[in-house]
């Protein structure tokens, strides 16, 4: 079964007055949808805007495996963990919340900032808290999220160009940048597939294009 959400179906957030606009795939903070509270291992998948010098302070997180993809300009990062880095687009960040950890996320850039940002649930609460950056991660190369059961796909497709969809009880599917086509549906940047029971699909750039895939245990 494929469930499409199209980009203008997400839920608006963020403070435009400081630099800041999100848009929620999932039921977040004050915006409380009982029927899009998570799609297998995913709680979360806000697409955030950030303009020069906006950002978040200090907060905390918990429990949550959180994945974030860069795509334009660059994300600092600074953890209570003592972690300090730049993200740039291609890289994937990973933060294990375990029982504990705070951060800020800043643009300190002189251009805005697009990012995405997914968390995950693990499947054992607590631990001590991870980090990890892989920078640019080729499209051959899945990143695994084993404290989730999930595996992490990019692909870069060009006009024509087809990849498989990993088999798999569910798939998330989030389309970065250009339009693909999934099945019977086109999909812009923005949009994404929540796919049960994946089993032989493939997506076809319909023009140049940049999909996430997650693929997740049931």
């Amino acid at each position: 079964m494929i469930e499409v959400r199209r980009a203008a179906e997400r839920y608006r957030g963020g403070d435009p007055e400081a630099g800041i606009d999100t848009w929620h795939a999932f039921s977040f903070g004050p915006h409380y949808d009982p029927g899009n509270l998570r799609f297998g291992a995913v709680i979360a998948c806000n697409e955030e805007h950030l303009a020069p010098g906006a950002g978040f302070d200090e907060h905390p997180h918990s429990h949550t495996e959180i994945v974030t993809w860069v795509i334009e300009g660059e994300l600092t990062h600074r953890d209570s963990a003592g972690h300090e880095t730049t993200v740039r687009p291609g890289d994937v960040q990973h933060l294990g919340a375990a029982a504990g950890v705070r951060h800020v996320e800043r643009n300190d850039g002189a251009v805005p900032l697009v990012f995405l940002q997914m968390w995950l649930a693990p499947t054992e609460p607590g631990g001590d808290p991870s980090y990890a950056i892989v920078p640019g991660i080729a499209d051959s190369t899945p990143y695994a999220l084993p404290a989730a059961g999930a595996m992490l796909h990019v692909r870069r497709l060009a006009p024509g160009e087809r990849t498989a969809v990993p088999d798999g009880a569910y798939v998330y599917v989030h389309v970065i940048r250009g339009t693909v086509r999934l099945a019977q549906e086109e999909l812009a940047a923005g949009d994404s597939a929540r796919i049960t029971g994946a089993k032989d699909l493939a997506a076809l750039g319909a023009t140049e294009a940049e999909l996430l895939m997650w693929e997740m245990a049931g």
